[in-house]
C-alpha cells in the first residue's frame, strides 16, 4: 500500500467540515480527491462499485436518506451518479465527491446555498510531494520584513522533467519514463473521451488536439476565440474555425472566456 502523502487541502477540508458540516469536493481528474476524503471520514459509500451500483441507484431512487446513514464523517463518492442525494437533507457531516462528468441537475430543487461548503482540489505542489524545501513561502512574501532565503536542490533538468510530469499523485513515486507517461495518457484519455461525457457531445479528436495545442502556445494571454483559431490556421495542417473553437469549450481551460455567441459549429 502506498503511503498516503500529506496534502496542504487536509487542513482546509477539515475546517470546512466543522464550519458547514457537508463539503463538496471538486478537482480535475486524478487528484486523489477520494484519497484524501477517506483520511477525513468514518464510513464510506462508493455509489459505482460495480457490485452494488444498481442497488445503490435503486435505493437513491426509493430512500435516499437511507444511503446516507452510517458513521459520519461519511464519504459519499461519485455522487453525482444519484442527483436525489444532493437534495436529500440530513443532519451530520458529509463530503461528497464527483468524477469530471457534471451531475444531471434537472431533477434538484436546492442550491446547496448555506448547507454545502465547495473546495477545490488541485495537483499537488512541489512542496506535497516532497520535492520542493518549502523554505520559502508564499504568503510571507507579502508580511513586511520578510527574509526571503532557501537553497533548490533541483537542477534545469530536473525542473524540465516536473513540469512535464506534473502534479499527479499516481505519478509522484514512479519511476522518470513511467512517470511521464501518464501524462501523455491523462491527455489521450482527455482528448478521447472525457471531453464528450462533459457534455454529452461527440467532438472530433484531432479537432480537439488542435485547440489544446494552440491554447499551450497562448497560455496566459487574453487570445479569443478568433485568435486561436488563426493560430490554429498559422501552426497547424489542418485548420479550425472560430465557431468550432468556441463550442468545444476548451478555452476556460487557459483562463480565457470568450463572449457567447450562438452558432452552429463546423469543421
Amino acid at each position: 500500500m502506498i503511503d498516503y502523502k500529506k496534502r496542504i487541502v487536509d487542513s482546509i477540508l477539515q475546517d470546512r467540515l466543522e464550519a458547514k458540516g457537508a463539503v463538496l469536493i471538486r478537482e480535475p481528474k486524478w487528484c486523489s480527491k477520494t484519497t484524501t476524503a477517506v483520511q477525513k471520514v468514518a464510513s464510506v459509500l462508493k455509489m459505482d462499485n460495480p457490485e452494488t451500483k444498481e442497488q445503490n441507484l435503486d435505493m437513491a431512487r426509493l430512500n435516499p436518506l437511507r444511503l446516507l446513514k452510517g458513521n459520519v464523517p461519511r464519504l459519499i463518492d461519485e455522487w453525482q451518479l444519484a442527483p436525489s442525494l444532493w437534495d436529500a437533507r440530513r443532519m451530520g457531516q458529509f463530503i461528497l465527491t464527483s468524477s469530471a462528468v457534471p451531475p444531471d441537475t434537472s431533477g434538484m430543487t436546492h442550491s446547496g446555498t448555506g448547507r454545502f461548503s465547495w473546495l477545490m482540489m488541485r495537483p499537488m505542489s512541489l512542496y506535497e510531494s516532497g520535492e520542493s524545501t518549502g523554505e520559502v513561502s508564499l504568503k510571507e512574501l507579502f508580511s513586511e520584513g520578510y527574509a526571503v532565503d532557501g537553497e533548490g536542490r533541483l537542477d534545469m533538468d530536473g525542473l524540465a522533467f516536473l513540469v512535464c510530469r506534473g502534479g499527479w499523485p499516481l505519478s509522484v513515486d514512479l519511476r522518470r519514463k513511467a512517470a511521464l507517461q501518464q501524462t501523455f495518457d491523462y491527455y489521450d484519455a482527455v482528448v478521447e473521451f472525457d471531453i464528450n461525457r462533459a457534455d454529452g457531445v461527440n467532438k472530433n479528436p484531432e479537432c480537439v488536439r488542435r485547440i489544446m495545442r494552440s491554447l499551450a502556445r497562448n497560455q496566459g494571454t487574453q487570445a479569443a476565440s478568433t485568435v486561436i483559431a488563426d493560430d490554429i490556421m498559422a501552426n497547424e495542417a489542418g485548420k479550425v474555425n472560430e465557431d468550432t473553437v468556441h463550442s468545444y469549450d476548451l478555452i476556460p481551460l487557459s483562463f480565457i472566456r470568450p463572449k457567447c455567441k450562438s452558432s452552429s459549429a463546423s469543421v
